[in-house]
């Protein structure tokens, strides 16, 4: 019954996929809606898998940090199972609100502020034990730090010095340490200090009187008269008197100079009646988070100010409004609800009949046969072979499957128990992950746990990069061809990891060059000048060739015309020459020159 119980500020389990992992959340209000159901306003917590590979690298790095700073133990002591186990239990807090119907809720879980002072395998030896150290903004993409961290440790510690022995002066400027603004001891009675803070508030609510901004924010003297009784002016008077060494004639002189009576307004006067409501409205979205409140709702006030303000504001009958309303509030909301154990089938069992395997994902109907893959396929997380329940896991293309122990260690931590050999693969360096792109990929899969082995399938298989077409320069394509002593294409193509000597090849070329210009290019051969291809025609006419055309008949189809084989000897214009034939480099070739 205790069990099944939950109240306002429980960290549970949320379902909201029967394929993927639980969701944690805080609950904040349980509201119940016009239809009777009862709806949970909760906070929401992430996963490293939830978050991108540039926010998980940071998140890293500020976990070193906080490890080189302690005494605790460190990620090194830990070993590759524990580690991979200890990423499952680290969560993201965030300041997003939603609202998630109360009958999804699968059980209890606890979530604190890391302890630096603590063990990280504290965390492992409990069940359903998470923590967190980082705030995640979802709108944004951004990792801060928790502005309600707990400093303890050596970091926060005071130096506290050796104890003074009997008649040891203290060496230490006492100037530097403290200020002193009173003295007990001093010549005055206590009525005499008692009347003259009467006389410096009587000055306070007349100087007011003469101001036309206190005049507007305090019309009537009552409301002067009670601004001038805080402690602002108080402080004022007691300090003008210490100053002036408990002079009474010389301490009033001060209060009251040739310009008018002094002022002394606090933080309480000095804001506006627009400001108060952003200040009101800025506590009951961020809380006490003053900086927030500041960055988004007040920038023009110093943090020093917001503080101050906040403070005075809990000493007003405004605060005491409104922390009778938020009870009445709170009265009429529901405390606790009870939520009776979820006892449904997941879609995701391979259903079993007389030892076989049955359906898988939810399909209806169809039954596995015996040549199917899934069969004696051991659990993906685990390596066991037999459990009482199968369910199905992944992509339903690779046929993967889980052990009960392991699919419910999935659900709750959002992984597998074991490392995956992606993330041993990542450990170990591989000519593939010199790609950022492809290691990022495989970090990420292997980060949320999904299966990335190659079972023949284009969707199974890590995402390649897209192809590209490299285009080569002219001048490119002419080096290869001028340097092919020093650029040895074939021999570079067996090592396509080793560079390329390019200022070699650079070098040569520019020789070569020289070489070339200095030189005009030697042709093979030189072209025939028209009038003795003309001379040539006149001496070979031309003849067509024999065109064979076939009747038409309803038995045999159509058939194309067919050309015979061509004379070689003598070849027309019409027919088809080499490059022996055109420049006259046959035997065939005439003589015009004569």
């Amino acid at each position: 019954m205790a069990a099944n119980m939950y109240r306002v500020g429980d960290y549970v389990y949320f379902e909201n996929s029967s394929s993927n992992p639980y969701l944690i959340r805080r609950i904040e209000e349980l509201n119940k809606t016009a239809t009777g159901n009862v709806e949970a306003k909760v906070v929401c917590f992430y996963r490293r898998r939830d978050i991108s590979n540039t926010l998980i690298m940071l998140a890293d790095k500020h976990a070193k940090e906080i490890e080189e700073e302690s005494e605790t133990t460190i990620e090194a002591d830990l070993t590759d199972k524990q580690k991979h186990q200890l990423k499952h239990r680290e969560l993201f807090l965030s300041r997003q609100y939603e609202s998630l119907p109360a009958t999804h809720i699968r059980g209890k879980c606890s979530v604190a502020l890391l302890n630096e002072t603590e063990s990280v395998l504290s965390y492992l030896d409990k069940e359903d034990t998470f923590f967190y150290s980082l705030v995640y903004d979802p709108s944004v993409k951004t990792l801060l730090a928790d502005k309600g961290e707990i400093r303890v440790g050596p970091r926060y510690q005071a130096d506290i010095p050796e104890m003074l022995l009997e008649g040891e002066s203290d060496e230490r400027e006492q100037s530097k340490l403290e200020v002193k603004v009173w003295d007990p001891n001093s010549p005055l009675t206590d009525r005499q200090i008692d009347q003259f803070l009467v006389v410096a508030r009587a000055v306070g609510t007349f100087a007011r009187a003469l101001d036309c901004s206190s005049s507007v924010r305090q019309p009537s003297l009552h409301m002067s008269a009670a601004a001038a009784s805080r402690d602002i002016t108080l402080f004022h008077a007691m300090d003008t008197l210490y100053r002036h060494s408990y002079d009474l004639s010389s301490a009033i002189s001060v209060l009251v100079p040739l310009g008018g009576p002094v002022l002394c307004r606090d933080e309480m006067e000095e804001w506006s009646a627009s400001e108060a409501s952003l200040f009101e409205e800025a506590l009951e979205k961020y809380g006490k988070d003053f900086n927030d409140i500041r960055q988004d709702f007040l920038p023009w006030k110093s943090l020093t100010s917001i503080i101050e303000y906040y403070y005075m504001w809990k000493t007003t009958d405004r605060y005491v409004q409104q922390k009778r309303l938020k009870a009445a509030e709170a009265e009429s909301k529901l405390k606790q609800v009870y939520i009776p154990t979820y006892s449904k089938p997941n879609p995701n069992q391979i259903s079993t009949s007389n030892g076989k395997p049955g359906a898988v994902n939810g399909a209806v109907g169809t039954t596995f046969q015996p040549q199917n893959p899934l069969l004696g396929r051991a659990c993906e997380s685990c390596y066991a072979t037999q459990s009482h329940q199968w369910y199905s896991w992944g992509p339903p293309n690779m046929q993967c499957r889980l052990c009960a122990t392991c699919w419910l260690y999935w659900k709750k931590y959002g992984g597998l128990k074991m490392p995956t050999q992606s993330e041993e693969e990542k450990l170990s360096p591989s000519p593939t992950a010199e790609d950022p792109r492809v290691r990022s990929h495989v970090s990420r899969q292997a980060m949320q746990g999904m299966p990335v082995r190659n079972t023949g399938s284009p969707k199974s298989a890590v995402k390649t990069r897209q192809a590209f077409f490299l285009h080569t320069t002219y001048f490119t394509k002419f080096a290869r061809q001028v340097c092919k002593n020093t650029l040895r294409l074939r021999q570079a193509a067996r090592r396509p990891f080793v560079p390329i000597n390019y200022a070699a090849i650079r070098a040569e070329y520019a020789d070569r060059h020289a070489e070339l210009s200095g030189s005009p290019l030697k042709s093979k051969s030189t072209r025939k000048p028209l009038a003795c291809i003309i001379g040539y025609l006149e001496i070979h006419p031309s003849k067509k060739p024999n065109v064979i055309r076939s009747t038409p008949s309803l038995q045999t189809p159509t058939t194309k015309r067919m050309l015979t084989t061509p004379n070689h000897t003598s070849l027309s214009i019409l027919g088809k020459r080499n490059y022996s034939h055109h420049n006259g480099l046959d035997e065939l070739t005439c003589c015009v020159s004569d």
